[in-house]
Protein backbone atom coordinates (compact mmCIF):
# COMPACT_ATOMS: atom_id res chain seq x y z
CA UNK A 1 0.00 0.00 0.00
CA UNK A 2 1.16 3.30 -0.54
CA UNK A 3 2.20 5.54 2.22
CA UNK A 4 2.53 9.20 0.75
CA UNK A 5 1.55 11.30 3.62
CA UNK A 6 3.28 9.63 6.46
CA UNK A 7 6.68 7.87 7.24
CA UNK A 8 4.65 6.48 10.25
CA UNK A 9 2.55 4.76 8.24
CA UNK A 10 -1.26 5.54 6.83
CA UNK A 11 -3.12 3.92 9.98
CA UNK A 12 -1.36 5.38 12.57
CA UNK A 13 -3.54 6.90 14.87
CA UNK A 14 -3.88 11.03 15.00
CA UNK A 15 -1.98 12.90 18.41
CA UNK A 16 -4.35 14.01 20.30
CA UNK A 17 -5.20 15.62 24.23
CA UNK A 18 -8.05 14.72 26.43
CA UNK A 19 -6.55 17.35 28.67
CA UNK A 20 -6.00 20.98 28.36
CA UNK A 21 -3.88 21.02 25.06
CA UNK A 22 -5.09 21.80 21.66
CA UNK A 23 -2.88 19.73 19.18
CA UNK A 24 -1.04 21.02 15.99
CA UNK A 25 1.44 20.43 13.31
CA UNK A 26 3.77 23.02 12.84
CA UNK A 27 4.93 21.38 9.28
CA UNK A 28 3.78 18.58 7.58
CA UNK A 29 4.91 14.87 7.71
CA UNK A 30 7.75 13.66 6.20
CA UNK A 31 7.32 10.42 3.92
CA UNK A 32 11.30 9.82 3.91
CA UNK A 33 13.98 9.46 6.69
CA UNK A 34 16.42 11.08 4.55
CA UNK A 35 17.04 10.28 1.14
CA UNK A 36 20.02 8.85 0.03
CA UNK A 37 20.97 6.55 -2.89
CA UNK A 38 18.87 6.30 -5.66
CA UNK A 39 18.24 4.45 -8.51
CA UNK A 40 15.30 3.76 -10.67
CA UNK A 41 14.14 -0.26 -11.29
CA UNK A 42 13.12 -2.37 -13.16
CA UNK A 43 9.20 -1.17 -12.84
CA UNK A 44 10.16 2.59 -13.62
CA UNK A 45 10.15 3.44 -9.57
CA UNK A 46 12.98 5.18 -7.79
CA UNK A 47 14.21 3.18 -5.10
CA UNK A 48 15.47 5.66 -2.21
CA UNK A 49 18.00 4.24 0.35
CA UNK A 50 17.28 5.90 3.76
CA UNK A 51 20.03 5.48 5.86
CA UNK A 52 18.71 6.64 9.29
CA UNK A 53 15.90 4.33 9.39
CA UNK A 54 17.14 1.37 7.85
CA UNK A 55 14.54 0.51 5.10
CA UNK A 56 14.18 1.26 1.20
CA UNK A 57 11.36 2.95 -0.86
CA UNK A 58 9.83 2.99 -4.32
CA UNK A 59 8.63 5.89 -5.05
CA UNK A 60 6.33 6.58 -8.45
CA UNK A 61 8.00 9.69 -9.95
CA UNK A 62 4.29 10.01 -11.79
CA UNK A 63 2.15 10.53 -8.49
CA UNK A 64 4.82 10.61 -5.84
CA UNK A 65 3.83 7.75 -3.98
CA UNK A 66 5.69 5.62 -1.72
CA UNK A 67 5.69 2.18 -0.88
CA UNK A 68 8.54 0.29 1.53
CA UNK A 69 10.19 -2.20 -0.42
CA UNK A 70 12.74 -2.89 2.12
CA UNK A 71 11.25 -2.74 5.75
CA UNK A 72 12.78 -1.68 8.72
CA UNK A 73 12.50 -5.02 10.34
CA UNK A 74 14.50 -6.55 7.44
CA UNK A 75 18.13 -7.91 7.18
CA UNK A 76 19.52 -4.38 5.77
CA UNK A 77 20.33 -1.85 9.19
CA UNK A 78 21.66 1.33 6.97
CA UNK A 79 21.17 1.54 3.24
CA UNK A 80 23.29 3.77 2.31
CA UNK A 81 23.40 3.22 -1.84
CA UNK A 82 21.82 0.64 -4.52
CA UNK A 83 21.86 -0.20 -7.57
CA UNK A 84 20.24 -3.14 -9.78
CA UNK A 85 21.63 -5.49 -11.95
CA UNK A 86 20.45 -6.75 -15.31
CA UNK A 87 18.30 -9.62 -13.57
CA UNK A 88 16.50 -6.95 -11.94
CA UNK A 89 18.41 -7.76 -8.36
CA UNK A 90 18.89 -4.64 -6.47
CA UNK A 91 22.30 -4.78 -4.50
CA UNK A 92 22.50 -2.39 -1.64
CA UNK A 93 25.32 -1.14 0.31
CA UNK A 94 25.03 -1.41 4.21
CA UNK A 95 26.99 1.37 5.55
CA UNK A 96 27.09 0.53 9.50
CA UNK A 97 27.80 -3.62 9.47
CA UNK A 98 30.06 -3.17 6.61
CA UNK A 99 28.16 -5.31 4.41
CA UNK A 100 26.90 -5.49 0.43
CA UNK A 101 23.54 -7.16 -0.21
CA UNK A 102 21.37 -8.69 -3.11
CA UNK A 103 18.18 -8.89 -2.99
CA UNK A 104 16.42 -11.08 -5.86
CA UNK A 105 13.47 -9.65 -7.65
CA UNK A 106 11.19 -12.06 -5.87
CA UNK A 107 12.26 -10.40 -2.31
CA UNK A 108 15.06 -12.81 -0.86
CA UNK A 109 18.14 -10.99 0.75
CA UNK A 110 21.30 -12.60 0.27
CA UNK A 111 24.50 -11.31 1.73
CA UNK A 112 27.24 -10.58 -0.83
CA UNK A 113 30.45 -9.81 1.65
CA UNK A 114 30.65 -8.46 4.87
CA UNK A 115 34.45 -7.17 4.06
CA UNK A 116 33.83 -3.81 3.19
CA UNK A 117 34.84 -1.21 5.58
CA UNK A 118 32.11 1.59 5.79
CA UNK A 119 30.57 0.78 2.20
CA UNK A 120 28.71 3.37 0.38
CA UNK A 121 29.10 3.89 -3.92
CA UNK A 122 27.74 1.22 -5.83
CA UNK A 123 27.67 0.76 -9.33
CA UNK A 124 26.79 -2.65 -11.48
CA UNK A 125 28.55 -2.93 -14.67
CA UNK A 126 27.07 -5.68 -16.70
CA UNK A 127 26.70 -9.16 -14.64
CA UNK A 128 29.54 -7.25 -12.11
CA UNK A 129 29.83 -5.04 -9.13
CA UNK A 130 31.20 -2.53 -7.79
CA UNK A 131 31.67 -0.86 -4.09
CA UNK A 132 33.81 1.90 -2.70
CA UNK A 133 34.33 2.80 0.94
CA UNK A 134 33.19 6.02 2.10
CA UNK A 135 36.79 6.34 4.63
CA UNK A 136 40.05 8.05 4.84
CA UNK A 137 41.97 5.73 2.52
CA UNK A 138 39.40 3.88 1.27
CA UNK A 139 39.02 1.27 -0.80
CA UNK A 140 37.26 0.50 -4.79
CA UNK A 141 36.48 -2.80 -4.51
CA UNK A 142 35.21 -5.32 -7.22
CA UNK A 143 32.33 -8.04 -5.58
CA UNK A 144 31.30 -11.69 -6.79
CA UNK A 145 28.03 -12.08 -6.11
CA UNK A 146 28.25 -14.99 -6.61
CA UNK A 147 30.61 -16.13 -3.75
CA UNK A 148 33.30 -18.17 -3.03
CA UNK A 149 36.09 -14.98 -4.51
CA UNK A 150 37.27 -12.69 -2.16
CA UNK A 151 37.12 -9.17 -2.87
CA UNK A 152 39.50 -7.80 -5.59
CA UNK A 153 41.01 -4.29 -4.75
CA UNK A 154 41.06 -2.20 -7.62
CA UNK A 155 42.89 0.66 -6.02
CA UNK A 156 43.43 2.60 -2.53
CA UNK A 157 43.71 6.06 -1.08
CA UNK A 158 40.13 7.58 -1.33
CA UNK A 159 39.44 10.64 0.95
CA UNK A 160 36.03 9.16 1.63
CA UNK A 161 34.43 7.38 -1.72
CA UNK A 162 30.54 8.15 -2.56
CA UNK A 163 27.91 7.26 -5.62
CA UNK A 164 29.94 6.50 -8.33
CA UNK A 165 28.92 5.26 -12.10
CA UNK A 166 30.36 4.12 -14.97
CA UNK A 167 31.02 6.64 -17.61
CA UNK A 168 30.73 6.59 -21.71
CA UNK A 169 34.21 5.57 -21.55
CA UNK A 170 33.58 2.34 -19.60
CA UNK A 171 35.74 3.78 -16.60
CA UNK A 172 34.43 3.85 -12.85
CA UNK A 173 34.21 7.48 -11.71
CA UNK A 174 33.72 8.52 -8.23
CA UNK A 175 34.31 11.43 -6.15
CA UNK A 176 36.81 12.14 -3.17
CA UNK A 177 34.55 14.23 -0.93
CA UNK A 178 37.47 15.69 0.94
CA UNK A 179 39.72 16.56 -1.36
CA UNK A 180 36.97 17.94 -4.04
CA UNK A 181 37.98 16.06 -6.94
CA UNK A 182 36.77 13.37 -9.18
CA UNK A 183 38.60 10.49 -10.12
CA UNK A 184 37.98 7.47 -12.61
CA UNK A 185 39.51 3.94 -12.75
CA UNK A 186 39.22 0.77 -15.72
CA UNK A 187 36.90 -2.16 -14.32
CA UNK A 188 40.04 -4.10 -15.09
CA UNK A 189 42.20 -2.14 -12.39
CA UNK A 190 45.24 -0.13 -13.42
CA UNK A 191 46.21 3.33 -12.35
CA UNK A 192 43.43 5.77 -11.43
CA UNK A 193 43.47 9.03 -12.97
CA UNK A 194 42.41 12.23 -12.10
CA UNK A 195 39.04 14.16 -13.80
CA UNK A 196 38.20 17.30 -12.04
CA UNK A 197 39.31 18.72 -9.23
CA UNK A 198 38.35 22.42 -6.87
CA UNK A 199 34.90 20.82 -7.22
CA UNK A 200 31.97 21.79 -4.65
CA UNK A 201 31.60 19.43 -1.64
CA UNK A 202 31.26 16.73 -4.50
CA UNK A 203 29.20 13.73 -2.94
CA UNK A 204 28.23 12.08 -5.94
CA UNK A 205 29.27 11.30 -9.82
CA UNK A 206 26.26 10.89 -12.45
CA UNK A 207 25.82 10.89 -15.88
CA UNK A 208 22.68 11.81 -17.94
CA UNK A 209 21.20 9.73 -20.92
CA UNK A 210 23.20 11.99 -23.71
CA UNK A 211 27.01 11.08 -21.50
CA UNK A 212 27.31 14.07 -19.88
CA UNK A 213 28.78 14.22 -16.30
CA UNK A 214 27.31 16.10 -13.31
CA UNK A 215 28.90 16.14 -10.13
CA UNK A 216 26.20 16.93 -6.72
CA UNK A 217 27.43 19.07 -4.11
CA UNK A 218 26.83 18.09 -0.57
CA UNK A 219 26.44 22.20 0.47
CA UNK A 220 23.38 24.21 1.38
CA UNK A 221 22.91 26.00 -2.01
CA UNK A 222 22.93 22.48 -3.54
CA UNK A 223 25.33 23.23 -6.49
CA UNK A 224 25.48 20.84 -9.80
CA UNK A 225 28.14 21.24 -11.80
CA UNK A 226 28.41 19.76 -15.39
CA UNK A 227 31.75 18.80 -17.05
CA UNK A 228 32.29 18.84 -20.52
CA UNK A 229 34.32 15.44 -20.81
CA UNK A 230 34.47 15.09 -24.74
CA UNK A 231 36.14 18.91 -25.42
CA UNK A 232 37.33 21.12 -23.26
CA UNK A 233 36.45 20.09 -19.95
CA UNK A 234 34.57 23.37 -19.69
CA UNK A 235 32.17 23.41 -16.65
CA UNK A 236 28.97 24.98 -16.03
CA UNK A 237 27.20 25.11 -12.47
CA UNK A 238 23.58 25.49 -11.55
CA UNK A 239 22.35 26.50 -8.27
CA UNK A 240 19.37 24.40 -7.06
CA UNK A 241 18.10 25.51 -3.15
CA UNK A 242 18.29 22.18 -2.59
CA UNK A 243 20.41 21.93 1.05
CA UNK A 244 22.33 18.52 1.38
CA UNK A 245 21.68 17.06 -1.52
CA UNK A 246 22.69 13.18 -1.75
CA UNK A 247 22.29 11.36 -4.87
CA UNK A 248 20.42 11.53 -8.47
CA UNK A 249 19.15 9.46 -11.46
CA UNK A 250 18.14 9.87 -14.87
CA UNK A 251 14.95 8.12 -16.12
CA UNK A 252 14.52 7.09 -19.75
CA UNK A 253 13.02 10.91 -21.01
CA UNK A 254 16.73 12.09 -19.40
CA UNK A 255 14.55 13.78 -16.76
CA UNK A 256 17.03 14.23 -13.46
CA UNK A 257 15.78 13.40 -9.87
CA UNK A 258 17.90 13.97 -6.70
CA UNK A 259 17.58 12.79 -3.40
CA UNK A 260 18.69 14.90 -0.07
CA UNK A 261 20.46 13.71 2.62
CA UNK A 262 19.61 16.53 4.82
CA UNK A 263 16.10 16.88 4.14
CA UNK A 264 14.41 13.90 2.30
CA UNK A 265 12.64 14.03 -1.00
CA UNK A 266 12.34 13.76 -4.30
CA UNK A 267 12.94 16.47 -6.30
CA UNK A 268 13.00 16.93 -10.45
CA UNK A 269 15.75 19.19 -11.11
CA UNK A 270 15.96 21.01 -14.51
CA UNK A 271 19.07 21.84 -16.43
CA UNK A 272 18.28 25.50 -16.17
CA UNK A 273 18.16 24.86 -12.26
CA UNK A 274 14.02 24.70 -11.59
CA UNK A 275 13.11 22.23 -9.34
CA UNK A 276 9.81 19.95 -8.99
CA UNK A 277 8.90 18.19 -5.94
CA UNK A 278 7.59 14.79 -6.49
CA UNK A 279 8.09 13.76 -2.82
CA UNK A 280 7.96 16.78 -0.12
CA UNK A 281 11.11 17.42 1.82
CA UNK A 282 10.61 17.76 5.19
CA UNK A 283 12.76 17.07 9.39
CA UNK A 284 14.63 13.47 9.13
CA UNK A 285 14.42 13.92 12.45
CA UNK A 286 13.73 16.19 13.93
CA UNK A 287 16.13 15.25 17.63
CA UNK A 288 15.80 18.07 19.91
CA UNK A 289 13.71 21.16 19.35
CA UNK A 290 14.25 24.39 21.06
CA UNK A 291 12.36 28.11 20.86
CA UNK A 292 14.14 31.19 21.17
CA UNK A 293 12.70 33.96 22.90
CA UNK A 294 11.42 35.85 19.92
CA UNK A 295 9.60 32.53 18.93
CA UNK A 296 11.68 31.49 16.35
CA UNK A 297 11.97 27.04 16.61
CA UNK A 298 14.78 25.64 16.13
CA UNK A 299 15.32 21.87 15.62
CA UNK A 300 18.26 19.37 15.56
CA UNK A 301 17.60 17.40 12.54
CA UNK A 302 20.73 15.19 12.44
CA UNK A 303 22.49 17.12 9.18
CA UNK A 304 21.56 20.47 10.03
CA UNK A 305 20.03 23.02 12.10
CA UNK A 306 16.21 23.24 10.81
CA UNK A 307 13.10 25.17 12.28
CA UNK A 308 9.58 25.04 10.83
CA UNK A 309 8.34 28.28 8.80
CA UNK A 310 4.91 27.69 7.10
CA UNK A 311 4.17 30.08 4.76
CA UNK A 312 8.06 31.40 4.54
CA UNK A 313 9.06 32.15 0.62
CA UNK A 314 12.21 30.28 0.81
CA UNK A 315 10.37 27.28 3.00
CA UNK A 316 7.99 25.89 0.29
CA UNK A 317 7.65 22.61 2.46
CA UNK A 318 7.62 24.15 5.90
CA UNK A 319 10.82 24.28 6.95
CA UNK A 320 13.80 26.50 6.44
CA UNK A 321 17.39 25.31 6.68
CA UNK A 322 19.17 27.50 9.17
CA UNK A 323 22.92 26.02 8.71
CA UNK A 324 24.29 22.43 7.65
CA UNK A 325 25.59 21.02 11.19
CA UNK A 326 26.85 17.39 11.17
CA UNK A 327 25.79 16.02 13.63
CA UNK A 328 22.84 17.77 15.50
CA UNK A 329 21.12 16.08 18.40
CA UNK A 330 20.23 18.16 21.47
CA UNK A 331 19.75 21.97 21.32
CA UNK A 332 18.56 24.57 23.04
CA UNK A 333 18.51 28.58 22.46
CA UNK A 334 20.06 31.44 24.87
CA UNK A 335 20.51 34.87 24.39
CA UNK A 336 20.99 34.89 20.90
CA UNK A 337 22.79 31.33 20.52
CA UNK A 338 22.30 28.43 19.97
CA UNK A 339 24.04 25.23 22.14
CA UNK A 340 24.24 21.97 20.53
CA UNK A 341 25.09 18.24 21.29
CA UNK A 342 26.18 15.57 19.02
CA UNK A 343 26.01 11.89 20.00
CA UNK A 344 29.45 11.68 18.10
CA UNK A 345 31.11 13.64 21.27
CA UNK A 346 30.99 17.01 20.80
CA UNK A 347 29.20 20.18 22.33
CA UNK A 348 29.16 23.61 20.27
CA UNK A 349 27.90 26.93 20.47
CA UNK A 350 26.22 28.07 17.05
CA UNK A 351 26.27 32.18 16.31
CA UNK A 352 23.43 32.19 13.73
CA UNK A 353 23.89 36.27 13.36
CA UNK A 354 27.33 35.88 12.66
CA UNK A 355 27.42 32.19 11.39
CA UNK A 356 30.30 30.97 14.11
CA UNK A 357 30.77 27.97 15.74
CA UNK A 358 32.60 27.03 19.10
CA UNK A 359 33.57 23.68 19.92
CA UNK A 360 32.54 23.85 23.89
CA UNK A 361 33.52 20.11 24.54
CA UNK A 362 34.18 16.84 22.43
CA UNK A 363 35.36 13.59 23.25
CA UNK A 364 32.38 12.72 25.54
CA UNK A 365 30.20 9.44 24.94
CA UNK A 366 26.66 10.51 23.50
CA UNK A 367 25.80 13.61 25.04
CA UNK A 368 22.42 14.48 24.16
CA UNK A 369 19.74 16.54 26.10
CA UNK A 370 21.47 20.29 26.49
CA UNK A 371 20.00 23.33 28.73
CA UNK A 372 21.32 26.96 29.50
CA UNK A 373 22.05 27.45 32.84
CA UNK A 374 19.94 30.74 34.06
CA UNK A 375 23.07 32.11 35.82
CA UNK A 376 25.06 31.43 32.75
CA UNK A 377 26.73 27.59 31.64
CA UNK A 378 25.40 24.55 30.38
CA UNK A 379 23.71 21.41 31.55
CA UNK A 380 24.58 18.48 29.11
CA UNK A 381 23.34 14.56 29.81
CA UNK A 382 26.58 12.47 28.93
CA UNK A 383 24.10 9.35 27.80
CA UNK A 384 26.87 6.72 27.39
CA UNK A 385 28.97 7.87 30.23
CA UNK A 386 26.08 7.72 32.63
CA UNK A 387 26.64 11.45 33.88
CA UNK A 388 25.38 14.57 34.01
CA UNK A 389 27.64 17.67 33.40
CA UNK A 390 27.93 21.42 33.58
CA UNK A 391 30.15 23.43 31.19
CA UNK A 392 31.05 27.00 32.28
CA UNK A 393 31.44 30.19 30.52
CA UNK A 394 35.00 28.84 30.18
CA UNK A 395 34.25 25.26 28.48
CA UNK A 396 35.86 24.28 32.34
CA UNK A 397 33.40 20.78 32.43
CA UNK A 398 32.49 19.49 35.91
CA UNK A 399 30.61 16.06 36.70
CA UNK A 400 27.39 17.17 38.50
CA UNK A 401 26.25 13.59 38.91
CA UNK A 402 27.66 10.04 37.79
CA UNK A 403 26.77 6.48 38.06
CA UNK A 404 22.99 7.26 36.46
CA UNK A 405 21.36 4.47 33.67
CA UNK A 406 20.91 6.55 30.31
CA UNK A 407 20.21 9.68 31.03
CA UNK A 408 18.56 11.57 27.70
CA UNK A 409 17.22 15.02 28.51
CA UNK A 410 17.84 17.39 30.98
CA UNK A 411 15.64 20.92 31.97
CA UNK A 412 15.94 23.07 34.69
CA UNK A 413 13.04 24.84 36.75
CA UNK A 414 13.45 28.66 37.99
CA UNK A 415 15.36 28.12 40.77
CA UNK A 416 17.83 26.01 38.82
CA UNK A 417 17.38 23.03 39.96
CA UNK A 418 18.12 20.09 37.62
CA UNK A 419 16.00 16.71 36.28
CA UNK A 420 17.22 14.02 33.94
CA UNK A 421 15.19 11.53 31.58
CA UNK A 422 16.38 8.25 31.72
CA UNK A 423 14.99 5.91 29.31
CA UNK A 424 16.30 2.98 30.12
CA UNK A 425 15.78 3.16 33.86
CA UNK A 426 12.11 4.59 33.07
CA UNK A 427 12.58 7.69 35.15
CA UNK A 428 12.74 10.99 35.70
CA UNK A 429 15.27 12.31 38.11
CA UNK A 430 16.05 15.58 40.05
CA UNK A 431 19.87 15.97 40.91
CA UNK A 432 20.83 17.52 44.19
CA UNK A 433 24.38 17.87 44.96
CA UNK A 434 25.37 14.65 42.96
CA UNK A 435 22.53 12.65 44.39
CA UNK A 436 19.65 11.39 41.87
CA UNK A 437 16.29 11.75 43.49
CA UNK A 438 13.30 10.31 41.77
CA UNK A 439 10.67 12.24 40.58
CA UNK A 440 8.87 9.53 38.77
CA UNK A 441 9.03 6.14 37.75
CA UNK A 442 7.40 2.97 36.27
CA UNK A 443 7.56 5.39 32.84
CA UNK A 444 7.59 3.88 29.59
CA UNK A 445 11.01 4.90 27.91
CA UNK A 446 11.23 8.78 28.64
CA UNK A 447 12.99 10.95 26.63
CA UNK A 448 12.13 14.73 25.62
CA UNK A 449 12.02 16.69 28.96
CA UNK A 450 10.73 20.02 29.81
CA UNK A 451 9.51 22.42 33.13
CA UNK A 452 6.11 24.64 32.54
CA UNK A 453 5.54 26.36 35.66
CA UNK A 454 5.19 23.58 38.79
CA UNK A 455 4.94 20.58 36.71
CA UNK A 456 7.83 18.45 34.58
CA UNK A 457 6.89 17.08 31.27
CA UNK A 458 8.25 13.98 29.41
CA UNK A 459 7.82 12.29 26.57
CA UNK A 460 7.62 8.31 27.12
CA UNK A 461 8.53 7.17 23.76
CA UNK A 462 7.52 3.54 24.53
CA UNK A 463 3.76 4.42 25.20
CA UNK A 464 3.70 7.45 22.78
CA UNK A 465 2.39 9.67 25.32
CA UNK A 466 3.27 13.01 27.39
CA UNK A 467 2.98 12.54 31.08
CA UNK A 468 2.87 15.80 33.51
CA UNK A 469 4.08 15.40 36.98
CA UNK A 470 3.67 18.00 39.71
CA UNK A 471 7.05 18.82 41.15
CA UNK A 472 4.85 20.18 44.37
CA UNK A 473 2.44 16.88 45.03
CA UNK A 474 4.24 14.55 42.76
CA UNK A 475 0.63 13.77 40.96
CA UNK A 476 0.70 12.78 37.57
CA UNK A 477 -1.77 12.95 34.33
CA UNK A 478 -1.17 12.11 30.37
CA UNK A 479 -1.52 15.27 28.79
CA UNK A 480 -1.06 13.61 25.03
CA UNK A 481 -2.08 10.45 23.65
CA UNK A 482 -0.91 8.34 20.22
CA UNK A 483 2.31 10.68 19.53
CA UNK A 484 4.22 9.88 16.36
CA UNK A 485 7.36 8.99 18.21
CA UNK A 486 10.07 6.49 17.71
CA UNK A 487 9.83 3.66 15.04
CA UNK A 488 6.35 2.51 13.39
CA UNK A 489 4.37 0.75 15.99
CA UNK A 490 4.77 -2.30 13.46
CA UNK A 491 8.44 -2.08 13.15
CA UNK A 492 11.01 -3.05 15.07
CA UNK A 493 14.41 -3.18 14.02
CA UNK A 494 16.14 -6.95 14.22
CA UNK A 495 19.61 -5.08 15.17
CA UNK A 496 20.51 -1.38 16.07
CA UNK A 497 23.59 -0.05 13.84
CA UNK A 498 26.51 1.10 15.87
CA UNK A 499 27.13 4.65 16.74
CA UNK A 500 30.65 4.31 15.37
CA UNK A 501 32.12 2.23 12.39
CA UNK A 502 35.55 2.11 11.72
CA UNK A 503 36.00 5.60 12.82
CA UNK A 504 33.39 7.45 11.56
CA UNK A 505 29.65 8.11 12.31
CA UNK A 506 27.24 5.31 12.19
CA UNK A 507 23.49 5.90 13.18
CA UNK A 508 22.21 7.84 16.16
CA UNK A 509 19.72 6.62 18.86
CA UNK A 510 16.39 8.26 18.39
CA UNK A 511 15.30 11.23 20.72
CA UNK A 512 12.20 12.90 20.97
CA UNK A 513 13.10 16.63 22.21
CA UNK A 514 10.39 18.32 24.49
CA UNK A 515 11.07 21.86 25.27
CA UNK A 516 8.62 24.62 26.79
CA UNK A 517 7.96 27.74 24.81
CA UNK A 518 8.12 31.54 26.31
CA UNK A 519 4.14 31.56 25.33
CA UNK A 520 3.46 28.67 27.45
CA UNK A 521 2.83 26.25 24.84
CA UNK A 522 5.26 22.83 24.76
CA UNK A 523 7.08 21.79 21.13
CA UNK A 524 7.57 18.06 20.62
CA UNK A 525 9.72 16.42 18.33
CA UNK A 526 7.70 13.56 16.50
CA UNK A 527 10.32 11.83 15.34
CA UNK A 528 8.31 9.09 13.92
CA UNK A 529 7.35 11.31 11.24
CA UNK A 530 9.28 13.98 10.53
CA UNK A 531 6.96 17.27 12.12
CA UNK A 532 7.32 19.60 15.21
CA UNK A 533 4.25 19.30 17.08
CA UNK A 534 2.60 22.26 19.18
CA UNK A 535 0.75 21.74 22.18
CA UNK A 536 -1.35 25.31 22.74
CA UNK A 537 -3.23 25.10 26.43
CA UNK A 538 -6.95 25.72 25.94
CA UNK A 539 -9.20 28.52 26.15
CA UNK A 540 -10.76 28.02 29.83
CA UNK A 541 -14.21 28.38 28.10
CA UNK A 542 -13.46 27.03 24.21
CA UNK A 543 -14.29 23.68 22.87
CA UNK A 544 -11.30 23.09 20.32
CA UNK A 545 -11.39 20.53 18.35
CA UNK A 546 -9.11 18.18 20.37
CA UNK A 547 -7.42 16.23 17.34
CA UNK A 548 -4.19 17.37 15.63
CA UNK A 549 -4.81 19.17 12.15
Amino acid sequence: MAERSSRYGTTAPEPRSRTRWEVSRLNTPNALWGSNGVAFGPDGRLYTAQFLAGRISAVDPATGDVETVVPIDGPVQSPDDLAFAADGSMYITDLVPGRVWRRSPQGAYTLVCDQVKVPNGIACVGDRLFVNEMRMNGRLLELFPDGGVSPRVLTEGLALGNAMQLGPDGHLYYPHMVTGQVWRISPDGGEPALVAEDLHEPVAVRFDQGGVMLVLSRGQAGIVTRVDLHATGSRSVVTSGLAGLDNAAFDAENRMFVSSFASGGITELHPDGRTREIVPRGLDGPFGVTVDLAGTVYAADHYRVAGPESGAADAPDGITTHVLRPFAHGISADGGLLHLTSQYGEVTTYDPEHGTTRVRASGLRQPTGIAARPGGGLVVAETGAGRLLALAEDDTVTVLAEGLVHPVDVALDAEGRCYVSDDQLGAVLRIEEGHAFTVADGLDAPQGLAVLGEEVFTVETGSRRLRAISLTTGRQRIDAEDLPVGLPPDAVRRTRPALFTHGMPGVPDMFAGLTAAPDGCLLLSANGEGTVLRLMPRPPSGRSPQHAH
